[in-house]
């Protein structure tokens, strides 16, 4: 049984407080202490970012009403992240409410969704909140009754002393209990004892969701505002001239036109302060429709900026960020990544003598491997309300860090951070988009101009044009094989427009005596920004892909390859900054081998494997493809994952479902592309989304069953769908995939 302190360091707190008409209301803050320790920095997050601040509510009549910290974009946490604390406080599921915490500092820290963390950083904070409080109504009901402590025991929101036979329900204890003192710390559940997790649980907003409850950004209100759109540059690499807004202004329903600039001179971003366009002009009215028909009688002149370098504190500390001048295009970034491919690149990692085992190598695979733009096209565009009064400033926005933009806020609009509240409604997607708070920053900064509450909502176009992407990479790998084709050498040089999407000490480093990583970047004026696994989502498609290649000319079974890989790894590693665990790796592999029937396939079905390791998490996808009409057609996905425990089976399969079905749309049709800096796709008639026709006719999720502490889950499944879908079509059609997306209009496969 794990136990531990309730009270960390000189900044956490555990307080109780008894409410009007009864109950008892629990806050906790837990700081890193508490957090689980990982070996990945996916998102280089500093430890802080583990701190937790939420609390409960016990009514004198039984019902537990829960806060969840986190915003919600539909991983589901507002019901898994009550479940930590149901399990340990020992209720009675259908007797929790769940409600939405806003922004609060002080109370809730800063409330992160993103990276796959949410669960796995708050595993044994959340707990520990449910485990003391149910050890102070346990020592509520011990006095009341004249026992020990330890002769309490509870079900499901229910007191008992068997001696006695008396009992007594949470509510009926409540008061009591928060006059009890805080206990200096509390054992939690073994994992054989959950009730709670690790079974399914529906979504606690399923039903509103489907009955069109208003709970999203798009759905805020508030009386008296009104609707504001943008209009930015056509192109990056531009910026605003001047505009004449006379004939926009007379046109009915229109307020006020402005023109606004979000950082003030000299102010040093965070890391999330990305903004393709900084300066933009804004109309405001009374309706979208109004405001969008004026928007078309805008007059606004464009220039080109100059290049510049500015500071950027991210989570690594500073660093100089060099934006270039200039109109770029994607032929342009093609051939410049052609160019530095062939030029030697920075070396990240080095093991043995790979230069001398190419020269002994009887056989040489060398392949190359790129990746476009891509846009988040997250079903709901950016929206945000504010209401800027006087020194205070009230917003409602869904975003996925809510504390990041609160000190550019108070920067542009010269108001004290403390003076901020914000609302969290649930987002209508997010996977790194909405962790870039410009779109509320904007909102903030009309509201402040026009002094009226302000709607901010994006177009499709606006949010499709405005960034902010996934980079374009480009990756090639080289493979030394002996004269008995093992593999003794491998070297990767990976870069991109702007960043390099390298992960140096990830599989099959470790796995082998020679071993060269090395990377390089081009300078852009294209914003780009976190995507669902981000890096990840390129570097597994393009490694699976090679590895599978390899295994085919060293004539090996492509599973038993990386297996035999990642023996070696287990057994006797090179290096010592492998961050992965062989074993679990393998476990994935063995999993879906025998969940798939591997080597067992039907006349004319093809299939393709592929694993990967990121967010502390392993997976490994089987899909099955057959050729219709030219098509590719999934028939079927099987699917292997160790994520440790799975706290809702059911949500966690549903992030893996989604996951699999977006990264098939990826591979297939992904792909933005730019002329004279402008993007050559602005909405879904020319940005092609998977389509539900061409999802997987059936998807099996499997579960490796362990007791290690959860890891993540939205994002993990998502990059190896990608190896898994170019391997199958090399099955299928006999032409290996080197460049996404996969599917060119008007290209017949077969």
């Amino acid at each position: 049984m794990n136990t531990l302190k309730t009270s960390i360091g000189r900044r956490s707190f555990l307080k109780s407080s008894a409410l009007t008409g009864g109950g008892i209301m629990l806050g906790f803050n837990f700081l890193t202490s508490c957090q689980t320790k990982t070996v990945e920095e996916v998102m280089a997050m500093p430890a802080e970012w583990f701190e937790i601040n939420s609390y409960l509510k016990i009514g004198d009549n039984g019902v537990v009403s829960i806060f969840t910290p986190n915003p919600e974009f539909g991983q589901n946490v507002r019901t898994s992240m009550p479940m930590l604390i149901a399990e340990e406080l020992d209720l009675d599921w259908k007797k929790v409410i769940v409600e939405q915490a806003p922004y609060h500092p002080t109370d809730y820290g800063r409330q992160f969704t993103g990276g796959s963390r949410g669960i796995m950083s708050r595993w044994e904070p959340l707990r520990m909140a449910g485990a003391t409080a149910r050890q102070m109504l346990c020592e509520a009901a011990a006095q009341a009754w004249e026992v020990t402590v330890d002769e309490i025991t509870t079900i499901e929101g229910v007191l008992h002393h068997q001696a006695s036979g008396k009992s007594a329900g949470y509510g009926e204890m409540a008061s009591a209990a928060a006059k009890i003192p805080v206990p200096e710390e509390v054992k939690l559940k073994e994992v054989k004892d959950f009730k709670i997790i690790g079974k399914s649980h529906k979504n606690v907003d399923a039903k509103d969701i489907v009955s069109g409850k208003p709970m999203f950004g798009m759905d805020y209100k508030k009386e008296g505002m009104f609707i504001a759109m943008i209009e930015h540059p056509p192109a990056f690499g531009m910026t605003l001239d001047s505009f004449d807004d006379t004939e926009a202004k007379a046109m009915p329903g229109i307020k006020e036109i402005v023109s606004i600039k979000s950082y003030k001179d000299g102010y040093e971003k965070a890391g999330f302060d990305t903004n393709a366009f900084p300066e933009i002009v804004a109309i405001v009215g009374n309706s979208t429709w109004e405001v969008m028909q004026a928007k078309k009688k805008l007059k606004v002149t464009w220039k080109p900026f100059k290049a510049y370098s500015e500071t950027i504190n991210g989570f690594r500390g500073k660093t100089v960020k060099n934006v270039p001048a200039g109109l770029e295009s994607t032929d342009r970034h093609k051939a410049q990544m052609e160019a530095f491919a062939a030029k030697p690149g920075k070396v990240v990692r080095k093991d043995g003598n790979p230069d001398a085992a190419f020269k002994k190598a009887a056989k040489i695979v060398e392949r190359s491997y790129s990746a476009p733009f891509l846009a988040h096209n997250t079903m709901e565009p950016l929206n945000a309300f504010a209401h800027v009064e006087g020194d205070k400033v009230m917003i409602g926005a869904p975003t996925q860090i809510p504390s990041f933009i609160i000190p550019t806020l108070a920067s542009s609009l010269g108001i004290p951070a403390e003076n901020i509240t914000m609302d969290l409604p649930r987002m209508g997607g997010g996977f790194g988009r909405k962790a870039y708070g410009h779109y509320i920053l904007e909102a903030a900064m009309i509201s402040q101009k026009v002094a009226a509450p302000v709607k901010l909502i994006y177009s499709r176009e606006d949010d499709m044009t405005n960034g902010i992407y996934r980079p374009a990479y480009q990756v090639t790998y080289r493979a030394a094989l002996d004269e008995n084709n093992n593999l003794t050498a491998l070297h990767v040089k990976a870069g991109g427009v702007p960043e390099s999407p390298l992960f140096a000490n990830r599989f099959p480093a470790g796995a082998l005596d020679n071993y060269l990583a090395e990377e390089w970047s081009i300078d852009s004026n294209i914003t780009i920004g976190a995507f669902r696994a981000p890096r990840s989502n390129f570097m597994a498609g393009a490694e699976q892909s090679f590895l599978d290649e390899v295994s085919e000319v060293a004539g090996k079974d492509p599973i038993q390859f990386r297996l035999d890989l990642l023996k070696r790894a287990k057994e006797n590693p090179v290096g010592e900054k492998n961050d992965y665990d062989a074993e679990r790796y393998a476990g994935v592999l063995e999993l879906v081998k025998e969940k798939s029937n591997w080597g067992q396939t039907e006349a004319n079905v093809y299939r393709g494997v592929s694993a990967y390791f990121c967010h502390n998490t392993y997976a490994a996808h089987v899909l099955d493809m057959t050729i219709g009409e030219g098509k590719p057609v999934v028939e079927k996905v099987c699917c292997a994952i160790d994520c440790g425990i799975v706290v809702n089976p059911d949500a966690a399969k549903n992030m893996a479902e989604g996951a699999i079905t977006d990264g098939i749309g990826n591979a297939f049709f992904g792909e933005l592309t730019f002329k004279d800096g402008v993007p050559e796709k602005n909405n879904f008639h020319q940005y092609r989304m998977i389509r539900m026709s061409e999802a997987p006719k059936k998807i099996d999720v499997h579960f490796v069953q362990n007791e290690i502490p959860p890891t993540g889950m939205g994002e993990p499944p998502f990059p190896p769908i990608f190896g898994a879908v170019a391997n199958a079509m090399f099955k299928a059609t006999g032409k290996r995939q080197y460049d996404q997306p996969f599917v060119r209009k008007g290209e017949v496969l077969g």
